[in-house]
């Protein structure tokens, strides 16, 4: 018996539509746009979607919290975003926080009001939070805390995390036994015994927590009457973008897929999926409504915290990359590793996402170095390997083939389309695509939305 099967035995296969359905079978829908980084993270993602964002209807987050860090500079005002997607700028848009999100509420807020006094108005009325996010805790914060503390002292090294809660959290939805929005806005008096049973269960693997619970669950009823208005059911609310009038729809992915917690350098990784099936497992998408993904890698590498980075220049040059690129973590305020552009781990983001464009960013970076050198291919004892490696000490230990490329030695920041960049950087760009095998959608050459440039 044959188990290949065509598009016309599909076809044959579908039922005629139900009396009364409004639509077939086969009418699948809008289509979603991803953003994902294709590195470390702090790739200038939030710059893409920005752009992006302009005239879309929809702006998504759909995994992780606040350890994520985006920065968009819009109109000589710069914006700094943790929880809030970044479309949120685009008042004709509608931002949803998914039910992947592990969510905050004094981050949230904070984040909110104080973008709202550089002239983000009106960002709490074209807010959606979906009733599935679970919650973050304080004492979640402070148990990521004292688990680096204790890391520290047994292994002699700690993961590196943002200590802002993320970790415990999913933790906790993991064990079943986390708290989420709908439980907030439900019976608070069952909410608060889960809260209370949930600190309890911390206190016994943790004796040096202490929780004001009375103090907490004040806080958490005064944000869950500022947060009513703004939830819905998620998944509901997809469904319907997806399949009424068209509309542009985008998912805007924290961290990035070498923090994958199944596909990145573990466990030096982030706690959720980053990669592209975070954008289903976080909204309720469908895959066959995933439309375009777009990967976003710099023109080189860094990284925050530690681990393995086989590109990384402990030199003059990554001091140059540090300083020249303003190296320094949104979220953490940690100064970024840095290092030459890694293709093996963008390859590696490929494999797993399917990217259809690049956004290469923060290519001006490179205009004063002489050499500029590219890593193709890692090498184990003296052999090419064709994978990325699982092994963390393995990866430790690859050596990287490189190629060398001249510098253009030339200020690349005024540049607002193709012609404009000097012919060395045109090839340094036409090398990484075609390495890589995924068109360069857009070079960005400075901070501003106008500083992207659109190839095609």
């Amino acid at each position: 018996m044959s188990l290949t099967w065509s598009a016309k035995d599909h076809k044959s296969m579908t039922r005629p539509a139900a009396t009364g359905q409004k639509r077939s079978r086969n009418d699948i829908g809008n289509k979603v746009a991803v953003v994902l980084g294709a590195q470390w993270g702090d790739e200038g993602k939030g710059k893409v979607v920005d752009l992006l964002a302009t005239d879309a209807d929809v702006v998504c987050r759909c995994q992780g919290g606040n350890n994520a860090g985006h920065t968009v500079v819009v109109d000589g005002k710069e914006y700094d975003f943790h929880l809030l997607p970044s479309g949120i700028i685009n008042s004709k848009s509608i931002s949803l926080i998914g039910n992947g999100v592990v969510i905050h509420l004094p981050g949230l807020f904070e984040e909110g009001d104080k973008n709202e006094k550089k002239g983000l108005k009106g960002w709490e009325k074209r807010l959606i939070v979906s009733d599935r996010a679970h919650l973050v805790f304080d004492f979640h914060q402070v148990v990521d805390g004292l688990q680096e503390t204790e890391r520290q002292a047994q292994e002699g090294k700690n993961i590196g995390t943002t200590k802002k809660g993320i970790g415990p959290a999913y933790s906790s939805k993991a064990a079943r036994t986390g708290l989420r929005v709908c439980d907030l806005l439900g019976d608070f008096k069952d909410f608060s015994m889960r809260f209370k049973n949930l600190v309890r269960q911390y206190q016994a693997m943790y004796p040096a927590l202490t929780v004001d619970v009375e103090d907490q669950l004040k806080k958490l009823k005064e944000y869950s009457e500022r947060l009513r208005p703004m939830v819905r059911d998620g998944v509901y609310y997809m469904y319907e973008a997806l399949h009424g009038s068209p509309k542009k729809i985008l998912v805007e992915g924290a961290n990035a897929a070498l923090l994958d917690i199944d596909f990145g350098t573990y466990p030096f990784v982030t706690s959720s999926n980053c990669t592209v099936g975070g954008a289903c497992t976080g909204l309720g998408i469908p895959p066959l409504n995933i439309g375009e993904v777009f990967g976003v890698s710099k023109a080189y590498t860094t990284r925050v915290g530690i681990g393995a980075f086989p590109t990384e220049q402990l030199n003059a040059i990554g001091e140059l990359l540090q300083t020249r690129g303003h190296e320094v973590g949104v979220t953490t305020g940690r100064k970024r590793r840095c290092g030459w552009l890694d293709l093996v781990i963008v390859r590696y983001a490929h494999m797993i996402n399917g990217f259809t464009g690049i956004a290469l960013t923060k290519l001006d970076i490179l205009d004063v170095v002489d050499e500029i050198k590219v890593g193709v291919a890692y090498k184990v004892n003296g052999k090419r390997i064709p994978h990325f490696p699982a092994n963390m000490d393995v990866l430790h230990e690859v050596e990287v083939e490189y190629e060398t490329f001249p510098g253009w030695k030339t200020d690349t920041s005024a540049a607002r389309k193709w012609n404009d960049l000097p012919a060395k950087a045109q090839n340094y760009i036409h090398f990484i695509e075609n390495h890589i095998g995924v068109p360069i959608k857009w070079v960005g050459v400075g901070k501003s939305r106008e500083c992207m440039i659109q190839m095609f």
